[in-house]
């Protein structure tokens, strides 16, 4: 059988090599050097760069004034070692948690969760997603498994140049809100919407071959409907010349996706659907307004490409973390 791998594919597979390897020789730097390089850092920011920083930081930790660490479950900075031994090792969510709390006091301690996270947990713990909520929340947010969910790209296919459609192609299982979406819009002439895997199947007509991310930036809109948390999907389509569409976000990341707003930074559709013919066509029609959102999201996107900018702000949260809950 011939395996056919494009530009993209060979890049993802080289950046997750990358991360692994990265992320295996960091794990033994000593972390008094860290530590040391983290206080530097911090003392050498500008009054504009901390003011910065510090939104984000207050953004991502908004935890109650009473929120306390249970002893028996929390664990120690020092304490927080690469699991060889164990089975499912999460290695892309260990090593961007340990990155920014190894620069921590090593007796401070905290908890975490690991995985999809859509609940808010019941004691103060740094996840990589949450529901978005008004007011303190006992999820802080750090950029967990940040190998698959930050992959930004660039796009040299202009978006008058594309399809005028939408396209989705997602994995769906037990997502009603997706199926809901290949019901209506599976065979619609402004929509090729398609699932790519088989082992969940509601309708075999929804399920359709898979599209690469080069074959989906063929079209002018790209659907990023949220999965078992956020869209993985809509960082890079945010990037590209492609616009996002979907409806108004419940759950956010390290992206902030509570901090979108609705038709500037992409194409907000009701929970429904029931208005998504109506907002491809008004688009369509003006290309402008459509033009004038991908230059929001693409400046959106731009205070995420700096790795050492993230890794202190990472830092910071978990500093900030500590602060609040090691009474």
């Amino acid at each position: 059988m011939r395996i056919r791998l494009d530009r993209r594919s060979l890049l993802k597979g080289w950046r997750r090599w990358r991360f692994y390897a990265g992320g295996f020789i960091r794990y033994y730097l000593p972390s008094g050097w860290i530590r040391a390089k983290f206080r530097r850092q911090l003392r050498h920011l500008s009054r504009e760069e901390r003011e910065y920083c510090m939104s984000r930081v207050n953004y991502y930790v908004n935890l109650p004034r009473d929120a306390r660490l249970n002893d028996a479950t929390a664990v120690a900075v020092a304490d927080f070692k690469y699991p060889f031994g164990k089975k499912k090792k999460w290695s892309g969510y260990f090593f961007d948690l340990f990155e920014i709390v190894r620069a921590g006091d090593p007796a401070a301690r905290f908890n975490y969760l690991f995985g999809d996270i859509d609940y808010t947990p019941p004691e103060p713990a740094f996840v990589k997603s949450r529901p978005i909520v008004d007011g303190p929340t006992l999820s802080v947010l750090t950029k967990l498994d940040s190998v698959r969910h930050f992959a930004f790209l660039h796009d040299s296919r202009r978006y008058r140049d594309k399809k005028d459609m939408l396209v989705f192609r997602n994995v769906v299982r037990n997502q009603p809100w997706r199926t809901r979406f290949l019901e209506l819009y599976h065979n619609h002439p402004l929509v090729d919407a398609g699932q790519v895997n088989n082992d969940y199947i509601v309708d075999p007509a929804y399920v359709k071959p898979f599209i690469s991310i080069e074959g989906q930036l063929e079209y002018k809109f790209i659907c990023c409907i949220e999965g078992h948390d956020v869209a993985t999907n809509l960082k890079w389509v945010m990037s590209s010349n492609s616009i996002a569409v979907m409806p108004r976000p419940r759950i956010e990341s390290w992206f902030m996706e509570g901090t979108l707003i609705p038709d500037f930074h992409y194409i907000e559709v009701k929970a429904d659907y029931s208005d998504v013919e109506e907002k491809l066509q008004y688009y369509i029609d003006h290309p402008e307004e459509a033009e004038a959102i991908i230059r929001h999201a693409h400046e959106y996107c731009h205070q995420f490409r700096s790795r050492r900018r993230e890794l202190l702000i990472g830092r910071m949260v978990a500093q900030s973390y500590f602060r609040l809950t090691n009474h």
